[in-house]
């Protein structure tokens, strides 16, 4: 795409000025800074030479930005270096429910030991070869916490792979790039949890499914299903769905045997068919009314509220594009797109109506929805369209923009923050948890606003990913609000002029 003249000339200034600066703030650096000198007064060293370096490093990357924004391999290089944030930036650790399964995984691979843990362990399997990777380099734990980015980097090229033939190019890079640092995945692939292996192998199912090649596409949503049986309404739905589409009975076999493979886990592992290792499974009690009561003990009406609505743990502000609509869009998407965007969220709905009625509906202590992963997906591809295809009118398109920063907020907030400064939610029995879940002051989301902290320069690096990201996509969103409101104040002026009689 050809530039225009104001576009290289801009870029060109912005480069040159950013090399200059950055070329003299290192030289003062190299020379000075070690020995905390003084010029004219003023102090150089290496904390006052941090921000200049900032400044140099802005202006080079806007002025390439500016340059290159236009070509499409500028945004496969946005999705690489999502990446290596999520691999090499974002701290990695095993996690509390990832312990447990790295343990159970270490004992059946060293000492051939029946697992015995609650969870599944279809996900830990698939990390097998990582951990006997880390004989050799690092550690098996080193290499375990990273599964989960590992996973999602291996997702994201089969689905450029499936989808290749099938959707717009900048219409699929968006939305990888959304996913990437703009929805809850950015926090969960911090751990060694098993929501990731779930949320990557559906939406790879899904778009196989979709795309017609059926035994690939079950296989992978019911691999995906044995990892969380919690899902399995969820896929029924989704079964139920294609039995119409399709009229084919056959498309409810992939449910029979996802019941019938979680089964003969649980009669593997526990010695009977229908143990599932929750039993008796309960959190502390508290205060609130219905703690302390295992099961499917939580009021239905309840759940369902703070599902969607708390402040802590609400999927309208942890995925809040999966709320907007994509109707108008639909045949833009293609039939690929929309058909696994419509699976989507028949699975969301199938685990909302599940964890609804669970007594941790809340996933634990843990940043944000944890159970609800899954509606990253079809919030990330709304809001990808949304983006790619503009609308005509300034409300949607100022919802747009709104859904979009807070949704960048969540990928910046749980890769950057996650649950620091919420210890009181953990101490004396967990009693205050609920303020993590319901309290706008204690949520995840905005404790950081109250509680300030020093930031490291690998998290300085995410936030300015984040960011960059967020501008990138959302500079053609901008122009056209600025464009629609223009025109609205340029209507009223005649209007008001023309009601006074003026001519122009």
């Amino acid at each position: 795409m050809e530039l225009s003249n104001w576009r290289k000339k801009t870029s060109l200034i912005l480069v040159l000025t950013g090399l200059g600066y950055f070329s003299l703030v290192g030289t003062l650096f190299y020379w000075l800074a070690p020995l905390e000198t003084a010029i004219a007064g003023i102090e150089i060293s290496l904390v006052s030479l941090v921000l200049p370096f900032k400044i140099a490093l802005a202006l080079l990357v806007s002025g390439l930005w500016l340059r290159f924004f236009d070509r499409s391999w500028f945004e496969s290089g946005l999705i690489v270096a999502g990446l290596g944030v999520i691999f090499f930036l974002i701290p990695h650790s095993l996690g509390g429910d990832g312990q447990v399964r790295f343990q159970e995984l270490e004992m059946l691979l060293e000492d051939g030991r029946r697992p015995t843990m609650s969870f599944s362990i279809w996900g830990p399997l698939f990390s097998t070869p990582l951990y006997y990777l880390g004989k050799w380099i690092q550690s098996p734990k080193w290499w375990c916490s990273r599964f989960n980015a590992l996973l999602l980097t291996l997702g994201l090229l089969v689905l450029h792979r499936l989808l290749k033939r099938r959707a717009e190019r900048s219409l699929v890079s968006a939305f990888f790039l959304i996913l990437l640092a703009g929805s809850m995945f950015p926090n969960h692939l911090r751990f060694y949890f098993g929501e990731v292996f779930t949320a990557v192998w559906v939406a790879v199912g899904t778009v196989a499914l979709a795309g017609g090649k059926t035994f690939w596409g079950w296989t992978a949503i019911v691999l995906g299903v044995l990892n969380t049986p919690a899902a399995l309404p969820a896929l029924g739905l989704v079964a139920l769905q294609r039995t119409f589409l399709e009229k084919r009975l056959r498309n409810l076999l992939p449910l029979v045997v996802a019941f019938l493979l979680i089964l003969l886990e649980n009669g593997y592992r526990r010695g009977a068919f229908w143990v599932t290792g929750y039993e008796e499974n309960a959190g502390a009690a508290t205060i609130l009314p219905y703690s302390g009561i295992p099961g499917f003990s939580y009021p239905f009406f309840f759940g369902l509220l703070s599902i969607l609505l708390s402040f802590g743990k609400g999927m309208v502000f942890f995925a809040p594009g999966m709320f907007l609509s994509l109707k108008q869009w639909r045949f833009r998407l293609g039939d690929t797109l929309y058909a696994s965007y419509r699976m989507w969220i028949l699975l969301v709905l199938g685990l909302v109506l599940v964890y609804a009625k669970w007594w941790s509906w809340y996933g634990g202590f843990f940043w944000g929805p944890r159970f609800f992963l899954l509606a990253s997906l079809p919030a990330s591809l709304v809001l990808a369209a949304r983006l790619r295809f503009l609308d005509p009118s300034l409300k949607s398109n100022l919802m747009t923009l709104l859904a979009l920063s807070l949704s960048f907020w969540v990928g910046i907030n749980g890769a950057v923050f996650d649950q620091q400064g919420l210890d009181l939610c953990v101490k004396d029995g967990h009693a205050l948890e609920f303020l993590c879940w319901y309290v706008p002051e204690f949520s995840v989301l905005w404790r950081p606003l109250v509680v300030s902290r020093d930031l490291s320069l690998e998290q300085e690096l995410i936030i300015a990913y984040g960011l960059f990201v967020f501008f990138h996509l959302s500079l053609p969103l901008f122009s056209e609000i600025a464009r629609q409101v223009r025109r609205i104040i340029v209507d009223l002026f005649h209007h008001f002029l023309g009601r006074e009689g003026w001519r122009i």
